[in-house]
This record gives structure tokens, C-alpha cells and sequence, in this order.
């Protein structure tokens, strides 16, 4: 994976900020449009993201910003989203920065607001808010009204809007951060991209692929355990995968007829991870049920959920 990189010069300033917002407000597509690199699974469904992801985004002659996402924020109704919602709570305090991120597209909501106080209540007031997806905003009259409510109702000093997916707005908005963070050399070396090791990315784009192809169906029931990782001495890796369903009616859904959804899934993982490792894969894929998982605690910690 090569490093990321922002164009710019100035003064040399550093420091670790969260993105926070509700679910489904796009968190993880900027981060990756930031770093520069996928770093984080990108589903149009919610609660993708299930445990705080850094990615490094470093931008020449002027600083390092390491980026946090959070899970979405959400009303929690399993152990796993009372994790999730608890993960959130503990990055805003670990940063110097967090950014609020709704999702301008769909316009302002309560869970947006639900941000903002997080933040606030957690003395991490945050002087900047990112309204993203822009380009979804139609007419584009509305941006501005939206702009002016969480300046001035919601109590934030700047408002800045992007796209994550077209990348309009991103660079500026890395600039603008970095003017935001102390002055400080480089918190990670230059070559550093993510926290994330090659077996936890491995899983999360097996499960993007799947909530791409079952995001209807069965989204949140789902969760990939990397059960072995062997690397062959011929360079060859081999990579056998447990995803996890509640109930055995899901399988089917998950298997889909003569295997072929399951076998589509494993091609597109297997072809991205070759491009991720620059190395030839062997993945094999296996449902298996386990009931409620979402409360067991054992599986949880294997997930890596906090």
C-alpha cells in the first residue's frame, strides 16, 4: 500500500482527529478519500463501519493528520451496537480534534444534532463541521440554509462542504484541519497508512462484498472471522473465511443458488486482496450459523470489537 498524500506547504502541525456522526452519514468514503487509500469497507447501508479505524493522511511540508472513524452513531439494541456506540464515545476523547460529519444530502436530522452535543458533552467542541455529500444536494439551494443552521442554531463556527465520493472539497478540508492541530512533528513515519492489519482488511472487504450483494436482506446478521492465514513459501496465500449468519434460513440468502452469490463474493474479495497484498490468494468461504452472536461476547472479541 503506498502512502497518502494531500498537495500543500506551511507549517509543519500534527494530530490525531475523529470523524463522528450518525450512521450512514459516509465516514468511512472519506476517510478513504483522505488517506488516499481503502482503508475502511463502504456499504450503503448502515453501521458498516464496527470499530474505530486510523488511516494517516500525510500532507507535504506541512503535517500528518491521523484520521479515526468511528462506528455510526445509533440506537443500540444488541451488545454489538452498545459497543459500537461506546467505541464512538472513547475516540472523542483520545483526539485532539473531533469533526462532526452529517450527511447534507438527506438534510439535517436529530441524530446530526445527537453528534454535535456528543461532542460538546464531551468537552470536544469542535469548531468545524463537514457537510458531506454535496452532490446529492438538490436543489443546490438548500446547502446554504443548511449551512447557516449549524453555525447558527447548533452553536459551530465553520461549516465545510464536500463530497467524499467525488472528492470535491477534500483536499481544502484537509488543509483546514491541519490549520486546526498543534504544532507538532509527524506522529507516525511517512510510509505509515493504517492501523488495520492485512487479516482485519481481509475480513472487511469479504463482508463489504457481501452487504453489496445482501444489503436488502440481511445486513447487520453478518460478521467474517478469519480463521486461518497461511503464506506459502511459493508466495501463494491462503485464506479460509467463517461468515457468520444468525439463523439457518440465512444461508441460503447467503450461499444464493448453486453457490454462485457466495462463489461472485469470494472472486470480488479474493481480486481486491490481490491487489491490496500484490500477492496471488487462495480464499476459501464457509457460512456457518451461530445464533444471536450479536450478544456473545467470545465472538465479539474475535471480531475485534471493543
Amino acid at each position: 500500500m503506498t502512502e497518502s498524500r494531500v498537495d500543500g506547504a506551511g507549517e509543519l502541525r500534527s494530530g490525531t482527529v475523529a470523524l463522528v456522526g450518525w450512521t450512514n452519514v459516509g465516514k468511512s468514503t472519506l476517510l478513504n478519500r483522505l488517506v488516499g487509500e481503502k482503508v475502511a469497507a463502504v456499504a450503503d447501508v448502515a453501521q458498516t463501519t464496527r470499530r474505530r479505524i486510523r488511516g494517516v493522511c500525510n500532507v507535504p511540508d506541512r503535517g500528518q493528520i491521523v484520521f479515526v472513524d468511528t462506528p455510526g452513531l445509533h440506537r443500540p439494541k444488541y451488545k454489538l451496537n452498545r459497543a459500537m456506540v461506546q467505541t464512538v464515545h472513547r475516540a472523542v476523547r483520545d483526539v485532539d480534534l473531533a469533526i462532526p460529519i452529517v450527511d447534507a444530502g438527506r438534510g439535517l436530522g436529530p441524530g446530526d444534532r445527537q453528534a454535535v452535543d456528543l461532542l460538546r458533552n464531551a468537552e470536544r467542541p469542535s469548531a468545524l463541521i463537514v457537510l458531506n455529500k454535496v452532490d446529492l444536494v438538490r436543489p443546490k439551494s438548500r446547502l446554504l440554509p443548511m449551512m447557516q443552521t449549524v453555525v447558527d442554531e447548533w452553536g459551530m463556527s465553520e461549516a465545510f462542504p464536500v463530497s467524499a465520493r467525488t472528492g470535491e472539497g477534500v483536499d481544502a478540508l484537509a488543509h483546514r484541519i491541519l490549520e486546526l492541530l498543534p504544532v507538532s512533528e509527524p506522529l507516525f513515519p511517512e510510509h505509515y497508512l493504517t492501523d488495520q492489519t492485512e487479516r482485519d482488511l481481509a475480513a472487511e472487504w469479504i463482508r463489504e462484498k457481501l452487504l453489496h450483494q445482501t444489503y436488502q436482506e440481511l445486513p447487520h446478521a453478518l460478521a467474517v472471522i478469519i480463521d486461518t492465514w497461511n503464506e506459502r513459501e511459493d508466495g501463494l496465500v491462503e485464506i479460509r473465511a467463517v461468515v457468520l449468519v444468525e439463523r439457518e434460513s440465512q444461508k441460503p440468502i447467503v450461499i444464493g443458488k448453486g453457490g454462485e452469490r457466495l462463489k461472485q463474493v469470494g472472486t470480488l474479495a479474493r481480486t481486491e486482496l490481490e491487489e491490496l497484498l500484490g500477492r496471488k490468494i487462495f480464499l476459501e468461504l464457509h457460512v456457518k450459523t451461530a445464533q444471536d452472536w450479536r450478544n456473545d461476547d467470545r465472538i465479539l472479541r474475535q471480531l475485534g470489537v471493543e
